[in-house]
């Protein structure tokens, strides 16, 4: 159960915080209120994508805090333990947006991951809005719905991981047969490349090696005269560096002993002399071993010439060669077991297959018994949301296989997915007479906005789903039929805790707890603000509703009309 949301520098949200309670709590406001962002908000907190543009104006973050109340045991409390946080009754969850993109996501203080945070929130809340609405008109997502209001999801990922575990086989195998097709020309490829890449004995970082190499035998001349040049000034001619800096050291000692503070300056004079002495040492050295040698940069030139073909031939860079000598290696050891190897994935081919077959039947089975079962509840559901004449029904239908289908991905004449062998299209007859239709095609806002409400329903009784936020719920009704999803969301928080987001009085009337949201501006910017309503705030609010701006004598008694017939409800009455 969500227990309290604290909203900081959000969207046009300065600093809220809501404390949720069991039952049904209602949001209401006029039209960009901020409604909207509750329910953004909270998206957020259940793993949705975040940018900065979600930031206030003038903001450098924006902060989101969800706490939620858990049962000591469920599926949420086991989540938490394997991602190795400490399981309590309260779970706390703060997503922090920030300009730079940089976002952080913390579970019960610990900073985490967004993949532990969709783990951890998996079975914490559904909202049902907009996107609910949307995915009932694409055919595509009702699949999964049936397989989730069915727990079919464990039988569905095996088919999945099943049908993901042949695609690579199949593609080895077809691999496998092609080579064999140009086995002859292949192996002879190959072993050329093979024997060049190896006669050429190249060594990690030859290539640079060699241009640093070669870059010093051209330049030997100049090298030579500038080392010999600067050993000279330093050390080999009168009045060198070094004589100077020696003769520099012996005055400051014997100043030094005469005073004291020069010592340190006469002991680095000392070690600068030494220092002198090293490099030109050093010099010498690297003057020694520069080298006139045109046969060796000529030698070179050939080298360099000979890497630069292969690189151009096999990869940018010695390590790609070495990457396509690998590479070369293994496809020569697969083409001499090329046949062997045939015969054992056709084998593991068909021992797969098999398996997929057998789950994607069983499948199936459980999929039509479950929308038999699903279609008479949603009639049900439908019936009591005053939609008494209409008829429910889901639609089952496969793709057929073709000659290019490959026969590991079919069954009994139909192709079989990554989901399965057939897909699901909820039909629907909204009045009498009419035959059954998809859903997408000819269901209005108010039907579909009861559909969902009618498959939310399902769900909730079949496994208690905890917190449950509706908005557009009202989408397209009104009248009695407004009041009876009232009636419906009422008894659903028997249960669950619902969170409704609502213009219409008729549902608002059923609210255990009602909150108004509302915009103000102050000092030239927007604030959105929450308040919780009781007594007469919560008669005028429920008027407004009724009434718009503009509230009467009538308006106000329809609306004590409304609330005392909602709370009797509540109550059993």
């Amino acid at each position: 159960m969500l227990t309290e949301l604290s909203i900081k520098n959000f969207a046009i949200i300065d600093d809220v915080t809501i404390r949720f309670s069991e039952g049904l709590t209602i949001l209401s406001g006029e039209t960009g209120a901020g409604k909207s962002i509750i329910i953004n908000a909270v998206n957020l907190v259940l793993g949705s994508r975040a940018t900065s543009k979600m930031i206030r104006t003038g903001a450098e973050t924006a902060e989101i805090d969800a706490l939620f109340h858990l049962p000591l045991t469920g599926a949420t409390v086991q989540v938490l333990a394997d991602q190795g946080i400490e399981p309590s009754a309260d779970l706390l969850i703060r997503r922090i947006i920030s300009k730079n993109d940089r976002h952080r996501v913390y579970i019960n203080g610990r900073l985490s991951t967004m993949q532990a945070l969709n783990e951890v929130t998996g079975n914490l809340a559904a909202i049902s809005g907009q996107h609910e609405h949307q995915r009932l008109l694409n055919e595509t997502s009702h699949l999964l719905i049936l397989d989730q209001s069915g727990d079919n999801m464990h039988l569905r990922t095996q088919v999945t991981d099943c049908h993901h575990a042949i695609l690579p086989l199949i593609q080895e195998l077809a691999d496998l047969r092609a080579n064999r097709q140009k086995q002859h020309d292949q192996m002879q490829l190959l072993e050329f490349q093979k024997k060049e890449i190896e006669d050429a004995d190249l060594s990690p970082d030859e290539d640079t090696l060699l241009k640093q190499e070669q870059t010093r035998l051209k330049n030997a001349e100049m090298l030579y005269q500038t080392i010999q040049g600067s050993l000279e000034a330093l050390y080999n001619v009168d009045g060198a560096v070094a004589e100077r800096l020696g003769e520099v050291k012996r005055q400051v000692e014997t100043a030094a002993r005469i005073d004291g503070a020069l010592v340190s300056s006469a002991e680095a004079l000392s070690d600068a002399v030494f220092r002198i002495e090293d490099i030109a040492r050093e010099l010498q050295g690297y003057l020694d071993g520069i080298l006139f040698d045109p046969a060796r940069l000529e030698s070179v030139a050939a080298r360099l010439d000979q890497i630069n073909r292969l690189k151009r031939k096999y990869g940018a860079t010695i390590e790609d060669v070495f990457q396509h000598l690998e590479k070369i290696t293994r496809e020569l050891d697969t083409l001499d077991c090329l046949e062997d190897r045939i015969a054992e994935t056709e084998q593991t081919l068909d021992k797969d297959h098999q398996q997929l077959v057998a789950l994607a039947k069983k499948l199936s089975l459980s999929r039509r018994e479950v929308a038999a079962s699903l279609a008479r509840k949603v009639e049900a559901e439908l019936h009591a949301l005053k939609m008494p004449a209409t008829r429910f029904d889901i639609a089952f239908t496969g793709v057929p296989a073709t000659p290019k289908s490959s026969p590991w991905l079919t069954a009994d004449g139909l192709i079989i997915g990554d989901t399965g062998m057939e897909q699901a299209s909820f039909m629907i007859a909204p009045n009498v007479g009419e035959e059954l239709k998809p859903l997408s095609q000819i269901a209005s806002g108010g039907e579909l906005s009861r559909v969902v409400l009618a498959l939310k329903s399902i769900t909730a009784n079949d496994a208690s789903t905890g917190t449950m936020i509706f908005d557009e719920v009202d989408a397209g009704i009104g009248g009695d039929v407004a009041e009876v999803v009232g009636k419906k969301l009422s008894r659903l928080a028997a249960a669950n805790q619902v969170i409704c987001i609502t213009h219409l009085a008729q549902i608002a009337a059923f609210g255990h707890h009602h909150y108004k949201i509302s915009k103000h501006i102050e000092n030239g910017r927007t604030f959105t603000r929450i308040s919780p309503l009781t007594g007469d705030q919560r008669l005028e609010e429920t008027a407004r509703m009724i009434g718009g701006e503009k509230i009467t004598a009538a308006t106000r008694s329809h609306a004590a009309e409304m609330l005392k017939n909602g709370m009797e409800y509540g109550n059993g009455k």
